[in-house]
């Protein structure tokens, strides 16, 4: 309201301002008007000012604070105030030319000098008129000094005398007066001339020095001259004749128009500035208004659109709630924000029909994942380029990765083992299921996967789902089972004729060797050849029966950590070369076991570990001396025993089947040591795992056994304790050599 009114008051200061320059008004535009005027358009054109900056800042802020539509309202501001100042600009710029050139007519040499020729004239004229008069007052007051007897003598003939004078000067009408102005003669020619005036009292003091003083018209049309006369004390002659009025008015009338001429001209840059300064104030006040309302019309624009874009930053936010203000006034905007407010009431009807969708395919999804969760086998989903899309636990746990390394990569990338098969299933696709097998080594372990595919058919493309089915125990159980059979078997068929084998061998010695004169060492070679390789036989078929019939576990409640010490013990008697080390916990390794069973695998492992290190060449300068390490520790409920070596190490390829019966890396091996552990470990509820030794990951050589056992239960009893130990199953670690 305020800006309004002081717009309204510059554009009445302006139009009054420039009707009084116009000469509009009855108000003369003096110097004093003038600065009245710019005065008070200079208090209006900064008030104005002052409003607008305000304006202004506060637009600049809005900018800076990056206010929605602020560019906008800056950009339409300016461009306003850009096309409504132009045309003032040049108006004004116009005017102050048109002045310029106007008062440049008006000043030109010409006009200067007709207006200074005809005051030069009048003057001429008047200069002649007092020139002849002043000629005539000197002659004629010379004449009167001379006529100064007859003056005292005969007064009478002396007026006459005076009055031929001015007959024949022709000087109309002449006075012989005092000092006071006192006439004491006169003589006039012209009787129709009733009252010519007298002198001024100063024309007599100037007088006095014996030159003529001429009198120039001043309001009366006469011209007179004053001369003191030398012969007369105190008299002075006065001498006048009238002028034309007419030419005298001209005369005057040149004076008057060449002083107001040589006045204006000596204010001709002040009224040109005064005026340039009315045209430059007009100029300001009306790009002031123009701004004033471009700042009024861009806030009326910008608004809405602020509301709108300040209630797409909402949307943008997920508040679909919000709604637009609408005013009718506002016209194709209005007609906008219902738009947008429709728009929302649309989004939000959308939002909830796809939440609530979102809800019903999260309750599917946490269904598939809960079930996929609790299958057995590894489940993979690919997408139509064979990307992974998802992974359940039992897969990531075959796999021995995180799901973040799978979700979203390739499979020949993710799981290079499945790759040949994925290309040729997605090269031949069919609705049919198809299977193979695949090994995976993680961790130093080899395992035997039963892999699926089934082809998966949906909108974004063809997909696969692959089932992953570890049947390394169930292979090992069958070949287990298929050796137990075929030694069972082999054990019968054999063991029958190796007693009378034996038993013919011995008779044979018995009753012939006293006959053999010649190579009776050669007989004797041969019967006990024969005696020891029967023997062997029989040993072999022991071992047979021992795998094919091992005894049931006679479990009682034990500490591990008895039949370890003894195991290292014995083998570091028989290997003094190797350093034995043992790490023990301070609290037993209780559980049930059959210790005869327990010492039989204890001692089988480190036996193979001090073996592992006798196959390493160790004669080279520098090498290391072999070390075996038995370290043994409580894990979340399990008894975790790692027998480590610095020896040959295991076989990357098919390192799962040294589990198998006749299987050896070993040339005098039976390949039935480990078998026998792992089906020990098997009664016992535990595991066993062929993996790299520590050092191999520094660039190191050797192998790791680790066994796997279940613990007691927290306060079991019959367990037990030695001297020191806290009774509570926590491994304290104790290094222990033993060689």
């Amino acid at each position: 309201m305020i800006g309004l009114v002081l717009v309204i008051l510059s554009l009445l200061s302006v139009l009054v301002s420039f009707a009084i320059l116009t000469g509009i008004t009855p108000i003369t535009p003096s110097d004093q008007v003038l600065k009245v005027a710019m005065a008070v358009n200079a208090v209006l054109l900064l008030a104005l000012t002052g409003l607008i900056g305000w304006e202004l800042v506060g637009l600049y802020i809005a900018w800076k604070d990056g206010r929605a539509a602020a560019r906008l309202h800056w950009r339409i501001l300016t461009h306003f105030s850009v096309i409504a100042a132009a045309p003032a600009v040049i108006i004004a710029v116009l005017a102050s030319v048109t002045l310029d050139q106007g008062l440049d007519r008006w000043f030109e040499t010409r006009t200067r000098t007709i207006v200074q020729n005809a005051a030069k004239v009048g003057a001429a004229y008047l200069q002649e008129h007092a020139r002849v008069l002043r000629g005539d007052a000197i002659a004629m007051a010379a004449e009167i000094d001379q006529a100064k007897p007859l003056y005292d003598d005969e007064p009478t003939r002396f007026d006459q005398f005076f009055e031929t004078q001015c007959s024949l000067r022709q000087i109309p009408a002449a006075f012989i007066l005092r000092a006071d102005g006192t006439v004491v003669t006169s003589a006039k020619l012209d009787e129709a001339w009733d009252s010519p005036l007298m002198p001024p009292p100063e024309a007599f003091r100037q007088a006095e020095n014996d030159e003529p003083v001429v009198i120039a018209p001043g309001q009366s049309n006469q011209v007179g001259a004053v001369m003191k006369l030398k012969e007369f004390e105190g008299l002075y002659l006065y001498a006048t004749r009238p002028l034309d009025g007419r030419v005298l008015d001209q005369v005057r009338l040149a004076q008057a128009a060449a002083g107001d001429y040589g006045k204006l001209e000596s204010s001709r840059y002040g009224v040109q500035l005064a005026f340039a300064l009315i045209f430059v104030g007009v100029a300001l006040i009306l790009l002031l208004a123009a701004i004033w309302a471009g700042i009024g019309f861009a806030n009326r624009l910008v608004a809405p659109i602020r509301r709108l874009i300040l209630a797409a930053d909402y949307v943008s936010k997920g508040n679909l709630a919000i709604q637009v203000p609408v005013r009718p006034k506002e016209g194709d905007l209005a007609h906008l924000g219902e738009t947008f407010n429709t728009m929302t009431a649309e989004l939000r009807t959308q939002r909830s029909e796809l939440i609530a969708a979102k809800d019903q395919i999260d309750r599917r999804r946490r269904f598939t994942e809960a079930m996929l969760a609790g299958v057995t086998a590894g489940v993979i989903g690919l997408d139509a380029e064979r990307r992974i899309t998802l992974a359940n636990r039992s897969a990531l746990a075959l796999l021995d990765t995180a799901e973040a390394n799978l979700l979203g990569k390739s499979v020949d990338e993710a799981v290079p083992e499945l790759a040949a098969a994925t290309a040729e299933m997605s090269a031949e696709p069919s609705h049919r299921a198809r299977q193979t097998q695949v090994t995976l080594r993680r961790a130093g372990q080899e395992r035997t996967i039963n892999v699926r595919f089934t082809t998966e058919t949906t909108a974004a493309g063809g997909g696969l789902v692959v089932t992953l089915d570890d049947i390394t125990d169930l292979v090992t159980a069958q070949r287990s089972s298929a050796w137990a059979d075929v030694a069972r078997r082999i054990a019968h068929e054999i063991k029958n004729p190796l007693t009378p084998i034996q038993l013919s061998a011995e008779r044979i010695r018995r009753r012939y060797a006293k006959r053999i004169e010649d190579d009776r060492q050669v007989f004797d070679q041969c019967v006990d050849t024969i005696i020891r390789q029967v023997g062997d036989i029989e040993r072999m078929v022991n071992e047979f029966s021992s795998f094919a019939r091992m005894p049931k576990p006679q479990k009682e409640a034990g500490d591990l950590r008895e039949p370890l010490r003894e195991a290292v013990f014995l083998q570091s008697v028989g290997n003094p070369e190797i350093d034995f080390v043992s790490r023990l916990p301070d609290t037993p390794l209780a559980g049930k076991f059959d210790m005869r069973l327990m010492n039989q695998v204890f001692t089988n492992l480190v036996k193979n570990a001090a073996e592992a290190i006798a196959a390493v060449d160790r004669s080279a300068p520098g090498s290391a001396k072999g070390r075996v390490e038995v370290v043994a520790r409580v894990e979340q409920g399990e008894i975790v025993i790692d027998v480590i070596d610095n020896g040959i190490g295991f076989p990357q390829e098919n390192r799962h089947r040294l589990l198998e019966p006749y299987v050896t890396t070993r040339e005098k091996g039976t390949g039935l040591g480990l078998a026998i552990v792992r089906k020990i470990l098997e009664e016992h509820g535990g595991r066993i795992e062929l993996l790299d030794a520590p050092a191999v990951a520094t660039g190191g050589q050797g192998a790791m056994m680790r066994l796997i056992l279940p613990a007691a239960e927290a306060g079991a009893q019959g367990v037990p304790v030695e001297a020191g130990g806290d009774g509570t199953g926590t491994a304290k670690s104790a290094s222990v050599p033993v060689a």
